[in-house]
């Protein structure tokens, strides 16, 4: 299927975007039981839903098929709204984390036959290839990022086994959606992490050639908290490219603050090979930190010697309310990317975009 003609408007490929990861929040004020009603409606229509695999075999063949279908078909819909409400946005806001399970229990061996059925395949075809078409129109970065058992490091051959299946599946996605032609087309890219420490970064190098050529050429690898920080992911940068996460990086270093001056960063450019980066970013919860200076960045180790453990200063917020923090996405922006992993979902991505925006560095630096 070839892509509809670019839609005036439409962001240049090396233009900065942020974005939310997976999850639709409708911008309803409280109010009452018909405004709440619709705000849980509109976030139904704007979300993927999912089936249970007990559920779909509980059922007999004929009632799991059509259950399997209505969910589908849900959630290609659902797909499509999310594209065309992240392509209304101002250039600035259009990348968008796509969620995993828009075709659930896909990888299951009792339900793909179910898959294989010629109506549900014309349709997954169908519903992906237009809305890939539609993403690349109007300018939205699409990425995935399947969860924390897509792995490929481990010595359970079990787990081994079924990271390469997940994140095969997640190729087929992209595949379908129209990315599957080469390196990391229109941005597109599938963020893992390591995985066990031990085989590690070995283990994962050893394991990447068992993935399918469209997951090889669409993999990224991420630095984590916990055994991989960004000195550890970067001895794949001559594999894959390194996604930046800026808040994993300040847990895992002790409190440290990425700027994009630092040496690593040139590391991690040239590890995407010519194709614009995408770092995360987060910050540490509003109840953990109540009444902290916005515009102040969070101290580390100040925090960490008042009693709050690790864990809590990794958990991730629901807003982008720390604007210091957010001062230091807009500096880097004039080099990748950025998917905002608030719990607000959209509504974090276009707070801090309005604020990058109203400081001139989000449209300064689309203009470079």
């Amino acid at each position: 299927m070839t892509d509809s003609p670019i839609t005036p408007g439409a962001a240049p490929a090396d233009t900065p975007r942020l974005g939310f990861c997976c999850k639709f929040i409708p911008d309803e004020p409280p109010g009452t039981h018909k405004t709440l009603k619709a705000a849980r409606e509109a976030a139904l229509s704007m979300n993927v839903t999912s089936v249970t695999i007990a559920y779909l075999q509980r059922l007999a063949p004929a009632a799991a098929q059509v259950k399997l279908a209505e969910t589908v078909s849900h959630n290609l819909v659902a797909l499509r709204r999310q594209i065309e409400w992240v392509g209304a946005r101002p250039p600035l806001e259009r990348l968008l984390r796509m969620a995993s399970s828009i075709l659930p229990a896909y990888t299951h061996p009792a339900i793909r036959p179910l898959y294989a059925q010629a109506d549900l395949r014309r349709a997954v075809e169908t519903g992906l290839a237009e809305a890939g078409a539609r993403a690349r129109a109007l300018g939205v970065r699409l990425s995935l990022h399947p969860g924390p058992f897509c792995i490929l490091a481990s010595r359970n051959p079990a787990a081994l086994r079924n990271g390469i299946e997940d994140l095969d599946y997640h190729a087929e996605l992209m595949d379908l959606m129209g990315y599957g032609t080469g390196w990391h087309p229109h941005g597109a890219h599938i963020n893992i992490h390591v995985g066990a420490r031990d085989p590690g970064v070995a283990g994962w190098r050893e394991t990447l050639p068992r993935v399918s050529a469209v997951a090889r050429n669409l993999v990224t690898v991420e630095n984590d908290e916990n055994a991989f920080g960004l000195d550890a992911v970067l001895a794949l940068a001559d594999l894959v490219p390194v996604v930046l996460d800026l808040h994993h990086h300040w847990v895992e270093s002790g409190g440290r603050y990425l700027e994009p001056e630092d040496p690593r960063i040139a590391r991690i450019r040239r590890s995407w090979r010519g194709v614009r980066p995408v770092a995360h970013v987060s910050v540490s919860r509003e109840a953990v930190l109540p009444g902290h200076d916005p515009d102040a960045l969070p101290d580390f180790a100040k925090l960490r010697a008042e009693g709050h453990s690790w864990r809590d200063l990794a958990a991730h917020s629901d807003l982008m309310w720390n604007r210091a923090l957010n001062a230091l996405v807009a500096r880097h922006l004039a080099w990748a990317d950025f998917e905002i992993e608030a719990k607000s979902k959209n509504l974090a991505s276009v707070g801090i975009a309005s604020q990058i925006g109203a400081s001139g560095r989000g449209i300064a630096l689309a203009a470079e």
